[in-house]
Parts: C-alpha cells; structure tokens; sequence
C-alpha cells in the first residue's frame, strides 16, 4: 500500500489514509504465496536454531528466591502434550480455576457456559468465582493506552487469587491451577510472563504494586508453572469427551480458524501433535473435531487474521468487516463448501460470526455458522443448543447445521421459550453451586456440602 496525504476533515482512522498500488494479478500472487510456501510447513520457526524455553530461566528465577512458581500437581492430574519444538507441556486437567473472558461473557454466553457444562459431564472438579478481572489486553492493543507494567500486574493478581482461592473451602494454596479462556488473555499473559522473567527492573516495578495490594507469596511475585487456555484442556481431553458423543457428525465439514493470540503470540508454547494436520497446524480445536468424527477441511487462508485485529474492529471497521467475508468466510464456503467454522478465541467468533450480514449489502451472502469448539462439542454431548450453548446470540444461521446433526431446532426452541417463562418466575437452573462464586470477603457463605470442590 501506498501513502497518500488526505483533504483536511477526512477521516483517516488511526493513522494517515492508504491506498492501493495497483498490483497486478501475478504481483498481487507473489506478495502473498509466503503464507504457503513458508508457514505451511512451519519452516519460518522449525528452520531457526532453537528458541529459548522460558521455563528454564523462570526455574532459575525461584532458586534464587526471586519468584515462587505455582506447581501443577498431582491432585491437577496433568496430561503431557508436545509443543512446536517438541517440549514438554503439562495440562492439569482437574481442579481447575475459570478464568473467564469479559467478551466471551458479554458477547457469546454459550462459550463459557459449555465449557462447565463439559466438565460438569466429565466429573471434572474446578471453581468458578467472581475474584478475577478482565486481562486489559483489549486496551493494550486496541488504544496503545495501557503499559507492560499495568498488563503484568494484572496477571499476576488474577493468577495468585487462583493460588489462595482454595483457602476458603479449608483446602490448600495451589489447590486450584488456572484455566485461562480467552485466546487474547492467554497471548498476553504468555508475553508478560516472559517479560518478566527476562526483567529485574518489571519485577520490581509489579512487586511493588502487588505488595500493596497483598498478592505477594512469602514477599515474592507468583508466576504459574505453565499457562493454559481452555482449548488445549479440550485437546487432552478429546478421548475422554468423544466416549460421551451422542450425535453423530461424519456428514460435517468443518473448518477451523486458528486464533492469532493463541498460536501466533509465543509460538514456541503452542500445542502441535504429528496426528493432526501432519505436525503442520496448532493441533488443538481440529484435533478435537477429528477425535469427534467430524470431516475437518483445509483452505487456503487459514493462516489469515479473522480481521478483529483490536485497532481495526474499533477505527477500521469496514476493514474488518470485508477481511471476514472475503478472506475466511467466503473462501470456507466456496473453497471448502464448510457447513461450519470452529475456533477458539473470544474476539474471532464474534468476528467471523457477527459481520457476515454486512455482505449483504453489497450482494456477498454468504452464510456460515461460527462457533467455538466447546460449543460444537457439547451439542455432540447432548448439550441444549439454546438452553446451554446459547446458539441464539449468534448472529450467523446454524439452524441447517442443526438439522444436519439431527437436531431439531424449533423444539429446541419452543423447549427454550419455556423455560425463560420458568426464570421470569424465578426458577431458573444453575451449572454451579452460586455460594461457591465468592470465595473472599464478607460475602463467602461457605456450603458445607461442597467444601471438598466439585461442580455441582
């Protein structure tokens, strides 16, 4: 792209305006084929001598009294997967903390509640209280406002209410090992845990805000042994939660769109398995569809961006907008003829899921169901697709999806209108003891039935 000085009063975005080069079709070709060539086989970090594991240096940090590392134990029945280089990753798969994400939340309740719903099935002890806040990412890269120092504070804080959160139930320190969900926060807390590793200077700086605040272990920053989002938990657990399938999805085509917070950020921590996608794609999301039978389809702009892109979703949103339809959408429908695409990052469902009708105005309808792998799983499982996987907050028709499945939709639904007349009148379910949500300060009410954990 080209520069080009604009008009006083036009808008420019974030920035000065751009506009195109004017590449030919072969230019245009060659500009873009290294995301084949190259990332396809993973060549851009596989070819490169080998990148440091930033574990090392953070067992070296706590024999020499600088941090206390939250160990994943033997009660958080760890699962071992291989990352890019083939290292070693612990997945504690039970008792485990939520950290929730404040778009998932607000934006796709469905996500959330069918990663509890799933675990609530398999048996899986975890807690899910209000003591936590949103990661500030989302500010860090959408305005440039906040600093590495306020974004690793933050992690901190969070993750050591994760360590004393089982205080309250009598149990002890460490009981409960983090679950991050957001694919924004997991990017995130993977950089700030490596800045702090490498930074005296940020130690001290986040050491002393936590003192303050009284998130210190013994006068010492608390760092978590490894950092895990929801999706590699599923990956681990795909075995387990395909003995529970109910609903068969062999006649599904699906594709998955690879978040960039997750895969993209810290590359070298990211799960790869040589039984998905021969090695050459993150193995978690579509290992998880193939373990469900599901037919997972590749395309040609997987590696792309689904266009959130923070700055772009607030001050280029038509950017946005025609980078979702015609670079992941549009192409998983007329390339991959996908009857639904799977991912597992809060801002790339909204993404994908909530700008395809702005094609419509200019005559590209193209209509795909996006969801997150969590939630396709639990519809699998038996999962009410209004009730629990809240399919009605999408924007993006899943009604055909349904019926492929065998699911009818418009019982689902009259099921679904019923129920909202239960909770109109108070009788509304819970997936989780609410007395167990606060866990610190004056409104704890401890339930003594529930004192050894669980998901009840």
């Amino acid at each position: 792209m080209e520069n080009t000085k604009q008009p006083t009063g036009a808008f420019t975005g974030f920035g000065p305006e751009w506009r195109a080069t004017s590449l030919t079709p072969t230019e245009a070709r060659t500009a873009t084929a290294w995301v084949e060539t190259k990332i396809d086989r993973r060549s851009m970090l596989t070819g490169k001598e080998r990148v440091e594991d930033v574990r090392e240096a953070m067992w070296e940090l706590e024999r020499d009294g600088e941090i206390v590392v939250h160990r994943i134990r033997d009660e958080h029945e760890p699962v071992i997967a291989r990352t890019l280089y083939g290292w070693e990753k612990r997945i504690p798969t039970n008792n485990l903390w939520h950290h929730k994400s404040c778009g998932q939340c607000g934006n796709i309740p469905g996500y959330p509640s069918s990663v509890m719903w799933l675990m609530n099935e398999l048996g899986i002890r975890y807690l899910d209280e209000t003591d936590q806040t949103s990661c500030t990412a989302w500010n860090y890269h959408g305005s440039g406002i906040g600093n590495v120092v306020s974004l690793a504070a933050v992690f901190l804080r969070n993750f050591h209410q994760a360590y004393v959160s089982a205080k309250a139930q009598g149990l002890p320190e460490g009981t409960y090992f983090p679950l991050i969900h957001c694919g924004t926060s997991f990017g995130n807390y993977k950089e700030m845990r490596h800045y702090l590793v490498h930074s005296a200077e940020l130690r001290e700086q986040v050491r002393k805000i936590l003192a303050k605040l009284g998130r210190l272990v013994d006068g010492k920053l608390l760092i978590p042994e490894e950092l895990v989002h929801y999706s590699e938990w599923l990956h681990v657990m795909r075995g387990r939660i395909a003995e529970r399938q109910k609903i068969d999805c062999s006649q599904i085509r699906a594709t998955v769109h690879p978040a960039c917070h997750v895969y993209k950020m810290v590359p070298e921590d990211v799960i790869y398995d040589e039984t998905v996608m021969d090695g050459n794609r993150v193995a978690v999301s579509t290992g998880l569809l193939q373990s469900l039978g599901a037919q997972v389809i590749d395309y040609s702009t997987w590696y792309d961006c689904c266009g959130f892109g923070f700055r772009h979703i607030i001050g280029e949103r038509e950017f946005t907008r025609s980078f979702a339809i015609d670079r992941k959408i549009r192409v998983a429908v007329d390339e991959a003829k996908a009857d639904v695409m799977i991912g597992h990052d809060t801002g790339c469902i909204t993404t994908l899921d909530k700008n395809q009708w702005i094609g419509r105005a200019v005559d590209k309808v193209y209509e795909l169901p996006v969801m997150a792998d969590c939630q396709f799983a639990a519809l699998l499982l038996g999962a009410h697709p209004y009730k629990l996987a809240q399919l009605h907050w999408h924007a993006s028709p899943f009604e055909k999806l349904l019926e492929k499945l065998g699911i009818d939709w418009e019982k689902a639904k009259a099921e679904f209108e019923s129920y909202l007349k239960e909770v109109a009148a108070g009788r509304g379910e819970n997936l989780y003891d609410p007395r167990r949500a606060i866990t610190s300060g004056p409104g704890y009410v401890p339930p003594a039935a529930l004192t050894q954990g669980g998901a009840e």
